[in-house]
């Protein structure tokens, strides 16, 4: 038997949507243990926090989260990496299909079942 995951990472440009996220994940009963703002405090947050999800906004000022995502999935234990939008998968074309290993799931689903 898998054991669930259960910590978080949100990662999101927007402060408004990082707390509904944190709000949303406690309350389906996720442990949420860091937030970030930007890519490069992301890889910084995951690197001390070591999660075991992170949620991560696509679009970034300056490093975006599909570059973000590369990063993390390099890693020789990586989280699971969720990637959000409000835009559709497709607007991503093949830069989202670059991080095979990365789930995608837009904003409006995003759901503790969704990401577990």
């Amino acid at each position: 038997m898998t054991a669930r995951r259960t910590s978080v990472v949100v990662v999101d440009d927007h402060a408004g949507f990082r707390r509904a996220a944190h709000t949303l994940l406690v309350e389906m009963g996720l442990t949420v243990v860091g937030e970030a703002g930007t890519g490069e405090a992301a890889l910084e947050l995951v690197a001390r926090l070591q999660p075991d999800i992170v949620l991560l906004d696509v679009q970034l000022p300056a490093m975006d989260g599909i570059d973000v995502a590369r990063a993390l999935l390099a890693r020789p234990v990586p989280p699971v990496v969720v990637l959000t939008s409000s835009r559709d998968a497709t607007d991503y074309g093949i830069r989202l299909r670059s991080v095979p290993e990365a789930v995608f799931i837009g904003k409006t689903d995003l759901s503790a079942d969704s990401i577990s």
